[in-house]
């Protein structure tokens, strides 16, 4: 990883987190169609467990230096010692990471057709193939140019693109409440869908409801990622994950409550078109209706960049580890992983092409939870490890009881979230998005057993030479 330390403040890093508010978009409809106004609950409590998770990632971000976010913290502690299996667990929790984060460029821009299709209905004349691939290009290899160039460049351009997109989005949720509009009846007489019950099935459902939320409204994690590039990591850390978790939580709850409000369970449920943008035409006028469309698909921009880094860096930190192979470890001339997001480009071109976001997010979302909940299981053996040293660092020390939250979280990511998320997918889309997920998890293992063979290659390739020099110094 290139040596950006000291140079990036924490506003900038929390610029770069604050395209995840949008991450709410895939699953207004989805949420709204199982779990009625209840869903605006689901996301409260979603955003609070992101408190916990990401705190914890905080005190490991300043403690763990060379580590490179959740993945690199995973690697450290788990794959730490002699133990293969250990080693390849710490591996297999970063991959899962990367597949959490990975799919999320070719999910939104599957979502901008969408927004644009149903718009501008002439657009509907174009083959969908040729559609996603040229918003695809303009969208991919526009933020290559801009973050190959390095962290600063991107952080700065995710500040302006949220600072512009953010705000919008803010704006459509909040107007209808002014203006009259937003029904609070439709949230309190359409609470909870009469057949749910807490029976087995049902709580099942909820785990898996609740592992799709945790995809996007936990993901602000990645403020913790640079944690020690942060001018004053013990404090700057704090400040971007704790900031951004508080807008989070804002906008995921008005957003959700003021489509329900305004639309009803109903409309929501059966709408044709995303609900934000019939909240845009319930607002304003046909020019303000395009403005918005303009101002979602910015800010849709800026979360497939924090996708995009998050996602490169992930795979880059596994290379550092030795646990895939070395050439995507290669940095540029500014610093950055342009291998991995080389990689990545390749691997969302070949998801445009299965045209449904819907199953893209469920198979991610599995992954993502593997990824956290081995994270936590990492947090947990360190923080314990911690705990009997009695050593506080110069970083970040939360309360000796984060350790044993950490552990409920941990379970509670791995195994339940993982069962509720293949059932509710198997409801939805039979077994198809969990058979992407396993599969796509399962590749890292040929390409971690090329990664070991690399590795003992270049440890034999290193002792002959030493022997050769020896020999050399002998003669």
């Amino acid at each position: 990883m290139a040596n950006n330390s000291k140079k990036l403040s924490w506003v900038a890093g929390l610029s770069i987190s604050l395209g995840v508010p949008m991450l709410i978009l895939p699953s207004i409809v989805y949420f709204t169609d199982y779990m009625w106004a209840f869903s605006i609950v689901v996301w409260g409590i979603s955003i609070l467990q992101g408190f916990v998770q990401n705190l914890a990632y905080a005190e490991m971000a300043v403690d763990f230096p060379d580590a490179s976010g959740l993945p690199g913290y995973s690697q450290k502690i788990l794959g730490s010692g002699e133990s293969k299996l250990a080693r390849f667990i710490g591996g297999f929790s970063a991959w899962s990471y990367w597949f959490g984060w990975g799919p999320i460029p070719a999910i939104f821009i599957l979502s901008i057709v969408e927004f644009l299709t149903g718009y501008f209905n002439q657009l509907n004349d174009i083959p969908q193939p040729v559609l996603f691939l040229l918003v695809g290009t303009i969208v991919l290899f526009g933020l290559f140019i801009t973050d190959r160039k390095g962290l600063e460049n991107s952080a700065m351009a995710g500040y302006v693109l949220n600072i512009i997109s953010l705000l919008p989005l803010v704006v459509l949720a909040v107007i209808p409440f002014i203006s009259g509009s937003a029904d609070l009846s439709n949230i309190t007489n359409n609470w909870i869908p009469p057949d749910f019950t807490l029976d087995f099935k049902h709580i099942i459902l909820l785990f898996g409801i609740f592992g799709m939320a945790e995809w996007s409204a936990c993901a602000w994690e990645t403020a913790a990622v640079y944690g020690p590039e942060y001018r004053n990591p013990k404090k700057d850390v704090l400040k971007a994950i704790c900031s951004c978790g508080i807008v989070c939580l804002v906008v995921y709850i008005l957003v959700q409550m003021s489509c329900i409000a305004v639309l009803g369970v109903d409309g929501v449920m059966n709408a044709t078109q995303p609900p934000m943008l019939l909240l845009a035409k319930y607002s304003f006028g046909r020019v303000g209706v395009i403005l918005s469309i303009i101002a979602i698909i910015v800010a849709m921009v800026s979360v497939i960049q924090t996708a995009f880094l998050g996602a490169s860096h992930a795979m880059h930190s596994m290379a550092i580890e030795r646990n895939l192979p070395a050439i995507l470890g290669h940095e540029n001339k500014y610093g950055t992983p342009q291998n991995a997001m080389i990689v990545l480009i390749i691997l969302d071109y070949g998801l445009l092409f299965l045209g449904k976001p819907s199953a893209i997010v469920a198979a991610s979302a599995i992954g993502y939870s593997i990824a956290n909940g081995l994270g936590m299981y990492s947090y947990v053996k360190y923080k314990k490890e911690k705990n009997k040293a009695l050593n506080k660092t110069d970083g970040v020390n939360l309360p000796r009881i984060w350790c044993w939250i950490g552990l409920i979280f941990a379970i509670i990511d791995v195994p339940l979230y993982i069962i509720g998320l293949i059932y509710i997918n198997s409801l939805d889309a039979g077994w198809s998005s969990t058979i992407v997920a396993v599969v796509i998890l399962l590749l890292y293992i040929p390409l971690y057993i090329y990664s070991t063979y690399e590795r003992k290659h270049s440890v034999v390739k290193s002792q002959v030479v030493s022997a050769v020099h020896v020999n050399d110094n002998h003669n």
